[in-house]
């Protein structure tokens, strides 16, 4: 048996332990990235392949004559060719609830940076402002706190879910958001209600062809102009260009993201190129502590054990045949 990581370089930096991978099948074969040509001579021989971003397409799929299971190393698993899989007897798993809190303390740190003017208020030290100041404390920037503040949640999984929570301990009040153009269920609230009576709004759903540019012109036009906008979800939710146009005209307070539509974003990205002042950015890291990480090794680890154990292991592609 052997395993291959396909792109190991983008869970670690040399400081993660790979025990329990090592247990649940041997040897592993890690590469620390795969470029598209580099897939079919890596794999022809594995058992078990594990990939977070690399595609494995039909091509790689059926050559790889041995292959038994394939491991996504993320929740989302658009990077597999399920049809094909299933057609090979291929089944395919991936990791879940890895980085709720990672993700929902990353939210609360943009909320806070941006609520608190933390960005502003740094660079204000570093001017030498502060020692200039008549005054033991200057107030150049408004500080608003969260408490009373209402929160509107916009995709109500395991990750809106969290954030409810700690939202709740900050005394903040909750709208649940209904999904766009339906009629609202108990417990929520309608779209665009939930964008109009908001002081944030965070956005926790999947990137589809239902969500993509989800939160556009219209969409900040129903918000009040106090408003932050958090995203750590997927960057096609929102039109980065009305983004950037809203925030220049100061139609919302400011926005905070940590993902962008194409990742790593090119060098003339419209956003990073433009990035106003009431914007933060954050290179898709909101998952990413150290203890997610790791946490991700190590279910991938009991995916691939309790598969081998015919014990249920995260399937996503049923096999046939």
């Amino acid at each position: 048996m052997n395993a291959v990581f396909l792109d190991f370089g983008s869970v670690t930096r040399g400081d993660m332990d790979c025990t329990a991978l090592e247990q649940a099948i041997s040897p592993w074969y890690f590469h620390t990235n795969s470029c598209e040509h580099e897939v079919l001579e890596r794999i022809k021989d594995a058992e078990v392949i594990v990939s977070n971003k690399v595609f494995l397409n039909r091509a790689a799929i059926c050559s790889a004559k041995n292959l038994k299971l394939i491991c996504v190393a993320a929740t989302g698993y658009n990077n597999v060719d399920l049809e094909a899989a299933s057609e090979y007897g291929v089944p395919v798993c991936n990791v879940r609830g890895y980085a709720t809190p990672s993700v929902a303390q990353h939210v609360f740190m943009l909320m806070l940076n941006l609520s608190r003017r933390f960005v502003a208020y740094q660079e204000l030290v570093r001017n030498g402002a502060w020692q200039k100041s008549e005054f033991f404390c200057p107030l150049d920037f408004g500080i608003e706190e969260l408490s009373g503040k209402t929160l509107g949640i916009i995709g109500y999984g395991e990750l809106g879910h969290a954030v409810e929570t700690v939202a709740r301990v900050f005394g903040m009040h909750i709208l649940i958001a209904e999904h766009k153009n339906k009629h609202a269920r108990p417990g929520r609230v309608l779209f665009d209600e939930v964008l109009s009576q908001s002081d944030f709004v965070t956005l926790h759903c999947p990137l589809s062809n239902e969500t993509h540019n989800l939160i556009g012109r219209r969409e900040f036009d129903l918000m009040k102009s106090s408003v932050y906008l958090i995203n750590t979800a997927r960057g096609g939710l929102v039109n980065e260009t009305d983004l950037l146009h809203c925030l220049a005209e100061n139609r919302i307070a400011g926005a905070a993201i940590d993902v962008l539509q194409n990742e790593p974003p090119s060098e003339g990205n419209l956003v990073l190129r433009n990035q106003p002042e009431n914007l933060i950015v954050t290179p898709h890291i909101a998952w990413a502590s150290r203890e997610s990480r790791q946490r991700l090794l190590d279910q991938l680890a009991d995916n691939i054990d309790n598969f081998y154990q015919h014990r249920p292991f995260n399937q996503i592609g049923v096999a046939s045949g």
